[in-house]
């Protein structure tokens, strides 16, 4: 019995790092939106705001929105030339330009090999990884082709939430946090102790547990909580080492200091 017992209590240690991450409250902005949706490197800001994608530079507000396709459910802006925006009720992406121009629409209602998408995120060249609810599997897709780069085994757990890079997948479900090369195989899976939402930056990921936030090194299996006041974190996102998180009106920002 005691080393069963000290068996959990050495798994939890590696699930779950000891020390916090401090941070620096490092500015706020006054801010209205419906969805928070990315942060690029010359701080464009991207969100939804009455069924409309907005991309807010310095000087400039672009603004795209297609009535036809009913509401958005999510846009992925890891890549700022080909954003990907999803309908979900239409099964359909549209993938815009850096102008939030159409370049390509995507209606998996009328391809061949119906799929039936719930999650959506962004890969590499023209592709964006799609789950597929009817097979439980997450592809890369080619959308130029209309074929499937790449397929992971089922997945068979409700699915929370997808990011993604050029060269990872990392897929949320209620009882485990997938990751995926893309060739489509697994890298690891951590169980899930109640994490709803995930977010990437250089291969590191924050991931909000009720009202706190969690760090993820890449490399490591070590969930570190940051150290934030008692905001109530509706929506983040994560740029590098700063955490901007939607509160009350306001865009706060945090510098998040690893040691």
């Amino acid at each position: 019995m005691k080393s069963t017992n000290y068996f959990f209590l050495l798994l939890s240690f590696f699930a779950f790092g000891q020390e916090s991450i401090s941070s620096e409250h490092i500015g706020k902005t006054p801010f209205k939106a419906d969805a928070l949706i990315g942060i690029d490197a010359f701080k464009t800001l991207f969100f939804i705001k009455n069924n409309t994608l907005i991309a807010k530079k310095e000087k400039e507000t672009l603004k795209y929105s297609n009535i036809q396709l009913g509401t958005i459910s999510s846009a992925n802006t890891f890549n700022p030339l080909k954003i990907n925006v999803f309908y979900k009720a239409f099964n359909t992406v549209v993938i815009l330009d850096n102008r939030l121009a159409e370049i390509y629409k995507i209606d998996f209602n009328a391809i061949n090999s119906y799929r039936n998408v719930t999650h959506i995120s962004t890969g590499s060249d023209n592709t964006f990884w799609l789950y597929n609810q009817d097979d439980q599997v997450l592809e890369l897709f080619d959308y130029k082709t209309n074929k499937t780069r790449a397929k992971t085994l089922p997945i068979k757990s409700d699915i929370l939430d997808i990011a993604s890079n050029y060269n990872t997948c990392w897929l949320l479900t209620k009882d485990y946090l997938y990751a995926y090369n893309y060739f489509g195989s697994l890298l690891f899976k951590i169980e899930n102790t109640g994490f709803t939402t995930l977010r990437e930056s250089n291969d590191n990921l924050l991931l909000k547990k009720e009202n706190k936030l969690f760090y993820l090194n890449k490399g490591t299996r070590a969930f570190v909580p940051i150290s934030i006041p008692n905001l109530l974190i509706n929506q983040f996102l994560v740029l590098n080492e700063i955490v901007y998180i939607y509160h009350d009106g306001f865009l706060h920002q945090y510098l998040i200091k690893k040691k």
